[in-house]
């Protein structure tokens, strides 16, 4: 910390501006996008930067982003040349500060009178990034080049000019290029509009106060967050975990951690963690160094205000080349995606027992991605979707689990069956809360949700990439386990077949890919639970069976 002060009111104004202008960005991505998945889902997140490329403001969007994305701007800041004004880097390799290759990050400097002033970066998840499968998403790779088309930090901006060449390289590498251009496009809006409101506060303020008040957020939120680290006692605390497989073993992968707190500082050491494994479920450290930081905030005090100050005290330990710091060219799509809400669990489980007021049950574990692609019969083109499926919150010692969202590393929302069913040959055939799937306790967990998409006038490759369908997502203080997800084909003559958890595969007209995500976790003895909590809990399964 550097001990330097500005007064708290001029603070708060910069601090709410910085997040103002982080959640315009927001705002104008989600509304200029193409697909449904930024459009609908909002798939993306905003954040800003200093001039030392230090996190000081974010959009309230995704976890597994925000945590990762100062890794994306170390990288574009190593780039080979200095940033000019006009100039955008775009990156989306996992081993150069990206995440998993469908997330594209956009990270441009600001600039006033020559001199480089701070940065402005958005990360979006795109449909399709080309590799064996639509959607990206291949349930069955073993290196990351099966994945898709892989960017190292490049300009695809330079000087406010767009570099046709190596546009025209990333969209002849895509199966829908008019679909991600827009979505490109709408990502170089965003960080427009974040330059110029970087600018006006600049003006408005001067550079001098704005770089003092940068400076002040990450110190006042590295305070506040040794204070609540230093208010816990000092011990250790291990949890254990596992991921169902990896796509080609069924073998479970285990995931340890130990939380050690030592005075202000909290170490998450991932010793003992199994190695990194042949299928897609490996995750880069960016993305584990985000699970955790998302973990601790949640046990201590979320309204610190997020910025690198804040994940100062937190420091993670993990084996190189293991499951949650996997190294080239090991498979990363599900890392990011699933391995990240493993860790959550775990890191929740060591803080669950330092902190035992605020012990919550496991959710639903997994983000449930599902990506479907093939040619549209109405058009006679390419098309991918891909969207992750909510499930059950955990019980907390306040309450039941809530029903049916998303949780975690993940912060989307659904695709509307109105535009899911318009912008894709597909027809949603069931969409509901899956009755009895909470686990029981005092306080219940949330239930998880039955959706069921079949393919209309033309056959499909299908990939899934799902979690806790072999392993319950577990209850705290004598709660019950969750209830398991499933994966299901229902055949046109309705015919059922079971699904594996991670897979790619193809589906026939007509057919139906039919997905229960888990139940959360309860929390307490079921034999404490009030008895009209018991009464209404009946009345609502029966309404859903």
């Amino acid at each position: 910390m550097s001990g330097r002060r500005i007064d708290p009111i001029t603070l708060e104004v910069l601090r709410h501006a910085l997040t103002a202008l982080g959640e315009e960005m927001n705002a104008i991505l989600i509304r200029s996008a193409y697909s449904p998945n930024i459009k609908e889902r909002r798939d993306c997140s905003c954040a800003v930067f200093d001039a030392a490329g230090e996190m000081v403001a974010q959009a309230e969007t995704i976890p597994v982003h925000l945590g990762a994305m100062p890794a994306s701007v170390a990288a574009a800041m190593a780039y080979d040349g200095e940033l000019a004004p006009g100039d955008i880097v775009v990156l989306n390799d996992p081993y150069r500060g990206g995440a998993h290759l469908p997330d594209i990050t956009f990270v441009a400097p600001v600039h006033r009178a020559g001199e480089l002033v701070g940065y402005v970066a958005n990360r979006a998840h795109h449909a399709d990034v080309g590799g064996k499968e639509p959607g990206s998403l291949a349930g069955d790779s073993r290196e990351i080049y099966q994945e898709g088309l892989r960017l190292p930090p490049v300009r695809l901006w330079k000087g406010g000019r767009v570099d046709a060449d190596l546009r025209d390289l990333i969209l002849l590498n895509v199966r829908t290029p008019e679909e991600r251009w827009g979505d490109l496009r709408a990502q170089f809006a965003s960080c427009q509009a974040g330059v110029r409101r970087f600018l006006e506060l600049v003006d408005r303020h001067g550079f001098g106060t704005l770089r003092d008040g940068m400076q002040e957020i990450q110190d006042y939120a590295e305070r506040r967050m040794r204070a609540e680290i230093g208010a816990l006692s000092d011990g250790r605390f291990v949890f254990e975990d596992a991921l169902e497989g990896d796509g080609f073993d069924e073998q479970e992968v285990p995931i340890r951690a130990e939380v050690i707190i030592d005075g202000e500082r909290l170490t998450v050491d991932f010793a003992g963690t199994a190695a990194q494994v042949i299928g897609p479920v490996n995750a880069v450290l960016a993305v584990t160094q985000s699970a955790v930081y998302y973990a601790v905030r949640t046990m201590t005090d979320p309204t610190i205000p997020p910025s690198a100050g804040c994940y100062r005290p937190i420091h993670v330990l993990a084996p190189k080349g293991s499951v949650v710091a996997a190294v080239p060219p090991a498979p990363v799509v599900g890392g990011n995606l699933e391995t990240s809400q493993r860790i959550v669990d775990v890191v929740l489980g060591c803080l669950g027992q330092a902190i035992p007021g605020k012990r919550v049950a496991a959710s639903q574990g997994s983000m449930n991605n599902v990506a479907i692609g093939g040619i549209d019969p109405r058009s006679g083109r390419p098309y991918t979707i891909y969207e992750t499926i909510a499930g059950g919150c955990g019980a907390s010692a306040s309450g039941d689990g809530a029903d049916g969202v998303h949780s975690h590393m993940t912060n989307t929302l659904n695709t509307p069956v109105e535009a899911l069913e318009t912008a894709y040959p597909l027809r949603v055939v069931r969409y509901e809360l899956a009755a009895g799937t909470g686990g029981g306790g005092r306080f219940r967990g949330g239930l998880g949700l039955r959706r069921e998409i079949q393919v209309v006038g033309h056959a499909a490759r299908v990939s899934l990439l799902t979690e806790r369908r072999n392993r319950s997502p577990y209850g705290v203080a004598g709660g019950e386990p969750g209830h398991m997800g499933a994966n299901r084909l229902i055949r046109a003559a309705g015919h059922v077949s079971p699904l594996p958890s991670k897979a790619s595969f193809e589906i026939c007209d007509g057919e139906t890919l039919s997905i229960q995500t888990p139940g959360g976790g309860g929390y307490g003895s079921v034999d404490d639970r009030p008895a009209e909590a018991i009464e209404r809990d009946r009345r609502e399964d029966r309404s859903r069976t």
